[in-house]
C-alpha cells in the first residue's frame, strides 16, 4: 500500500504535459532569442546584450546616469555580470564611474556622448533583431495573449 501511496504522491508532482510544454517553450525561446540578440550586437556593434542592456538603462535614466546598486536592481545580468559589463564598458568610455559629492561611499555609472552614440545605433539592430526573432512571428492577437499571460506571472511590465 506505501508503494501505490508513493507512486501516487510522484504522479502529483510530475508537470502535465501542458505544463511541460509551456516551461520548456519559454525556456528555449528565451535562450534562443537572447543568443541571437547578442551574435548581432556583438557583430554589429561590438556590444553584448547584457553591455546593451547596461547602456540602455543608463540612457532611460536622469541625467544618463544611475548608482551602481539601482542599476543592478534593473539590469537583467547577475551582480557579477554587471562588474564585468561595467568594467568593460568603462575601458570603452562609454560609461564613467562618479563618486558622489556627498557621500564618497556612493558610486554613479554614467553614459558618456560615445555611449550614447553607441546605443543609438545599436538599439536599430536590436529592435530588427526583436521583430525578426520574436514579435515578427506572432499574430497581433498571439501577441496581446502572450503579454496578458507572462503579466499574470510578473505583473505589469513598468519600463526603467
Amino acid at each position: 500500500m506505501q508503494v501505490f501511496r508513493d507512486r501516487v504522491r510522484a504522479v502529483k508532482e510530475m508537470l502535465t504535459d501542458s505544463e511541460m510544454n509551456a516551461w520548456q517553450g519559454l525556456l528555449h525561446a528565451h535562450h534562443q532569442i537572447v543568443r541571437k540578440l547578442d551574435s548581432e550586437l556583438r557583430a554589429e556593434h561590438g556590444v553584448t546584450f547584457a553591455d546593451y542592456d547596461v547602456l540602455l538603462r543608463l540612457a532611460r535614466a536622469p541625467d544618463r546616469r544611475l548608482r551602481m546598486t539601482e542599476l543592478a536592481k534593473r539590469v537583467m545580468i547577475s551582480p557579477s555580470g554587471l562588474t564585468r559589463a561595467v568594467d568593460a564598458l568603462v575601458k570603452e568610455k562609454l560609461i564613467e564611474r562618479e563618486r558622489s559629492d556627498s557621500d564618497a561611499r556612493v558610486v554613479f555609472a554614467r553614459l558618456t556622448d560615445a555611449g550614447m552614440k553607441r546605443v543609438r545605433t545599436a538599439a536599430r539592430t536590436h529592435l530588427r533583431g526583436i521583430r525578426e526573432h520574436f514579435t515578427g512571428r506572432l499574430s497581433e492577437a498571439q501577441l496581446r495573449n502572450l503579454a496578458a499571460a507572462l503579466e499574470v506571472i510578473t505583473g505589469p511590465h513598468v519600463p526603467h
